[in-house]
């Protein structure tokens, strides 16, 4: 009873969850450049038109995971952010890939539990440099798109060091936290 209040705690609020290891290079007005270390992280696919259908159901079973839905019934800690990378559909009205993670907390890196959902992966993602923008808020399907133009927008002159084939959003909040929300977007340099 205990780890299951101490995981809808920690939910609540991100304040005490393990987060990635980064660096922040250089902090610019709008965005900052930040260097994250390699990491394993959990994570599974889902496609769909919607950003936040998709990132609800690949929450819930990320979820199941660290509640102890792994090959070795381990209960993991909830970890910040919650991230999306976002590799956007050939055309309009096409379905979009998102890959919903979280972090795997230190203790767990080197051996993490191995899922039992075949739709639940270990990925192993190497470094990576990023631009990110934070914001503030309850974000949504239209405050997500409008804030990657505006860090796009910001980075106009340095579109040839960007990936142009996916981007990521970042969560750190549970929806139950009203206020002090942290949101980001991160593009990631080549």
């Amino acid at each position: 009873m205990t780890s299951i209040l101490k995981t809808i705690g920690s939910v609540v609020s991100s304040r005490g969850l393990d987060k990635p290891t980064y660096e922040v290079l250089s902090s610019e007005k709008n965005y900052e450049a930040r260097k994250y270390e390699a990491a394993k992280w959990v994570s599974t696919a889902v496609k769909g038109m919607e950003h936040e259908k998709a990132r609800s159901v690949g929450f819930q079973r990320l979820f199941q995971y660290i509640s102890g839905e792994n090959k070795a019934e381990t209960k993991v800690e909830m970890t910040a952010p919650v991230s999306t990378k976002i590799e956007p559909g050939a055309g309009p009205n096409c379905e979009s890939t998102f890959t919903v993670s979280f972090y795997i907390p230190p203790e767990h890196q080197e051996n993490p539990p191995q899922p039992k959902n075949p739709n639940v992966f270990i990925e192993d993602r190497p470094g990576f440099e990023a631009y990110v923008r934070s914001f503030g808020g309850f974000a949504n399907e239209e405050s997500w798109v409008n804030e990657a133009q505006k860090l796009s927008e910001d980075l106009k002159e340095k579109t040839s060091e960007i990936r142009q084939d996916f981007w990521f959003s970042a969560g750190y909040n549970s929806p139950f936290q009203l206020f002090g929300r942290t949101n980001e977007i991160w593009f990631v340099k080549k």
